[in-house]
């Protein structure tokens, strides 16, 4: 499924509407604090609706672990502390901590490693790791085509650059006994968590040879038994060949762990590129791919690549759907 639109009114160098992926249910003109507020905070509702706010007992202990685009043109000044409050307001004080993470692709992979060192050590009894991201603000999306990686078609465009797109992304993540404690139903296992981080970056001229996502590979990938292989590859390549090339390298380094790093899923291609919203939404993919039958096995290998260096790499393991 296809969720490309013109832009009603942002037109590119060759004067043709430029093609975004938007959530057609928000105006387009809502200002990019409003804007991540409108997608986050469902998602967020939505992946804590198993775990009742009162009732017997004493209330769980939450955290919140935020992913965030970066700073850049057309982000609202203070959008983290915007979203915050705009939280507080509707939620209370869910959350005993929070943590955020403002560095685009990878900041949800940083916010899982977050999550399970502060289960690990008992700061929270679970977290809900979220990203949100809205590439559609008039000067974002100027500054976009300005650095040459819009994608458009003709003369004057650029087909190797990528459709900006919006989204936001909520998972619940805890520990068994957390699980047992309010009856969920586990969908899925954090197995590992990977963090690297690339010298060579987009945008400064030099090659990347996929160095920092290599590390980020390995750390992850050393938690699976002798033998055993990813099933199923989730990422945010976008069309660009930056990301492509450091992916071929990355994978050639590591491809004994993978049964087909080439066949991988990006969903980018579908609704275009969501920056910090990708982690969350791609570790929702593999579950629900899995859980409905057209993945090709139970573990999922997410990774993301951020303009800044960071790079992420989480292994999630599929529960088995019913009756599987």
């Amino acid at each position: 499924m296809c969720g490309f639109f013109e832009h009603p009114y942002m037109v590119d160098t060759a004067g043709a509407p430029m093609r975004v992926a938007r959530a057609p249910w928000l105006d387009i003109g809502m200002e990019s604090a409003a804007r991540l507020a409108a997608l986050l905070l469902p998602a967020i509702e939505e992946a804590l609706m198993c775990v009742p706010a009162q009732g017997e007992g004493a209330p769980a202990r939450l955290g919140l672990a935020l992913a965030l685009p970066p700073p850049r043109p057309g982000r609202a000044e203070g959008l983290a502390e915007d979203l915050l409050a705009s939280l507080r307001e509707r939620m209370g004080d869910r959350f005993t901590q929070v943590a955020r993470f403002e560095v685009g692709h990878a900041a949800g992979h940083l916010a899982v490693a977050a999550a399970e060192a502060g289960c690990a050590r008992g700061a929270f009894d679970a977290c809900v790791v979220a990203g949100a991201d809205s590439y559609l603000a008039p000067r974002t999306l100027e500054w976009v085509e300005d650095c040459d990686q819009l994608h458009g078609g003709g003369p004057l465009n650029n087909a190797w650059g990528f459709v900006p797109g919006e989204a936001a992304g909520a998972i619940l993540l805890g520990p068994a006994g957390f699980a047992r404690r309010f009856g969920i139903e586990p969908l899925g296992e954090l197995v590992s968590v990977g963090i690297g981080m690339e010298a060579r970056r987009i945008k400064t001229g030099e090659v990347c040879t996929g160095e920092g996502l290599t590390q980020a590979f390995r750390a992850a990938l050393q938690a699976l038994a002798s033998g055993e292989q990813v099933h199923n590859v989730f990422c945010d390549l976008n069309g660009e060949p930056y990301r492509a090339d450091e992916f071929g390298f990355a994978a050639l380094r590591t491809g004994e762990y993978f049964r087909s790093a080439s066949d991988f899923i990006a969903p980018a291609d579908c609704w275009g590129d969501v920056g910090a919203a990708s982690a969350p939404l791609h570790a929702a993919l593999a579950v629900i791919a899995h859980r409905k039958r057209y993945a090709k096995g139970p573990l999922s290998l997410v990774w993301g690549s951020s303009e800044s260096g960071e790079r992420g790499a989480v292994l999630v393991r599929s529960a088995e759907p019913d009756g599987g």
